[in-house]
Order: structure tokens, then sequence, then C-alpha cells
């Protein structure tokens, strides 16, 4: 457990180095998939370990301890019980990040279903009288499916080909359920905040999968770079939290790829992206494993 218990936590670091690299190198749809599910696995994993840190500490117990003596049992201590300290007071704070990033999320998703009350429920488009040039998805949810919501001032500003590439980017959106990606990223980076890089490069890579869609619908990978250009001059106004955005995250990289070739489904790249996710897990298992027979001397 010396060892295997902190493996989560370096492998963090890893995986938030290497996902900017994995992100321009894979094909958009890939890399938000593989870096989702290694993010997910590797916050997962930390704050176990950060748990089974704090566990040690239960060996301190007078209770247990006392028990222990009369029995003649041995009191392991597999970290210093200050480690165990600091690792219960993260773990606290942690709790407290996640439930803050829960609030904010379930507040946003309540605020954007009120934009589209009084509005048939199989209604797709929602135009919004709105002098400001916006154009988000709002994403679907047990009861209700998604929207796209787009502002008179933003369609009055695009060409009817731009428009075209605008509802195609933003039905991506809903069609992949890109929400999710962005959702769970964002609460593994609260859980654990050595992954905001990766939580950067998916809310980055959700946007170019959806124009990467929006190219193969239209057919023209340089009309869509086009639109996105052109709605990025008129659309500079905040968004709400937790939309997808027709021109949001770094405008400028998205067309630049869009003017070059669709990258490639890298699967040895995504696999070994993949396999930093998997194993800070197997590491977490495995201190579990020797936490509990290091515990089960205290009644030997």
């Amino acid at each position: 457990m010396r060892i295997d218990v902190y493996v989560p936590l370096l492998l963090s670091l890893l995986l938030a180095t290497v996902a900017p690299q994995a992100g321009r190198r894979i094909a958009p749809a890939l890399a938000a998939r593989v870096l989702t599910t290694a993010a997910v696995l590797t916050a997962a994993a930390t704050t176990w370990a950060l748990a089974l840190l704090a566990l040690t500490l239960i060996g301190n117990a007078p209770p247990l301890a006392a028990e222990a003596r009369e029995r003649g049992g041995h009191l392991p201590e597999p970290v210093p019980e200050i480690v165990g300290l600091a690792a219960l007071v993260t773990l606290a704070v942690i709790t407290h990040r996640v439930y803050r990033a829960i609030r904010a999320e379930a507040a946003t998703r309540r605020a954007l279903r009120r934009l589209c009350e009084g509005h048939p429920p199989d209604t797709e488009l929602i135009v919004a009288a709105s002098p400001l040039a916006q154009a988000f998805a709002i994403p679907a949810t047990r009861r209700a499916p998604g929207h796209i919501l787009v502002t008179a001032a933003m369609l009055a500003s695009l060409q009817p080909g731009e428009r075209r590439v605008l509802l195609a980017h933003e039905r991506a959106h809903l069609t992949h359920r890109h929400a999710l990606h962005c959702t769970a990223v964002s609460l593994a980076r609260a859980a654990n905040p050595l992954l905001a890089p990766v939580s950067s490069t998916v809310s980055f890579l959700v946007e170019r999968w959806a124009d990467e869609s929006a190219a193969r619908t239209v057919g023209d990978r340089t009309r869509t770079a086009r639109a996105i250009a052109h709605a990025a001059l008129v659309a500079h106004q905040p968004r709400p939290a937790c939309t997808l955005g027709f021109t949001d995250r770094a405008v400028t990289r998205r067309i630049a790829a869009l003017q070059a070739a669709p990258p490639p489904n890298l699967w040895p790249l995504a696999a070994a992206v993949l396999t930093l996710g998997v194993l800070p897990a197997i590491g977490a298992a495995d201190a579990t494993g020797d936490l509990f027979t290091l515990l089960a001397h205290l009644f030997v």
C-alpha cells in the first residue's frame, strides 16, 4: 500500500500532461470519448486513494487500539499519521467541491429549461428575440428532449448556408450528447483539480467534434470554417454555463483545423491514453486489498 495508494495521484499528473497532445493528434470524437473515460476513472481512483489514506487512521482509534493490545495484536502503520490527516482534510474539500459543481450544474439546467417554457416539447429549434448574437444547444433531460436556442440577432447576421452550418453544429451536440462529456469531466475536475487540462481539452474537443460533424453534413469544410469565423465576429457575449455554443472554445484553432485534413483515429495512441485511466483504478484496487490485510492484523 505504501506505493500503490499514491499511483492514482501520480498518473493523474501524467494524464493531464498528455491530454492536450492527444487532443491534437487523435480525431475529436475518439479523443473526447477516451479522455472523458480516463478522467472519470482517474478522478474516482484518486478520490478512493485519499479515502484509503484516511482509513489508515482507524488503527489509531482508542477503542480499536486498546482491543488490539489486549489481544496482543500488532498495530501496523502503513502511512504516517500526518498523511492520513491530510488525506482526510483533502477528502472533505473534494466533497465540498463536487457538491458545489453538482449544484451549479443543476441550477444551470433549470435556468436553461426555463428558456424553453412556452414552446412545444417536440420543438427542436427555438428562436429568441434578443439583440445578442448567440446560439447554443440545450441538453436533453429525462422529461424533455434537447433544443437548439438561437437568437434572432445571430440568424440575421448569417447567410442561409451559414445558418445550415450552425444548425448542423448544434444538432451534433444534441445527437452525440456532448453535454454528458462536459459534465463528466467537470465533476472529475472538481474531484481532482490536477485534471483541469483534461477538462479544458475535452470541452474544446466536443466543439471540434461538432465542427467535423457539421462539415460532413454540409459537405464543405471551407464553408463550415467561414460560418464559424463569421459567427465569432458577431458573438462576443457571455453565455450560460454548461451550454455548448457555436462560437466557443478557441475559434481560431477550430478554423485552422477545418482548413486541414480531418485528424485520423489513432487507435494505439487512444488505447495508451485510456490505459492511463485504467492504471489508477488498478493501483487503487491493489491498495485496497493491502489496507484490509494490514487492518486485519489489528485482531491477530
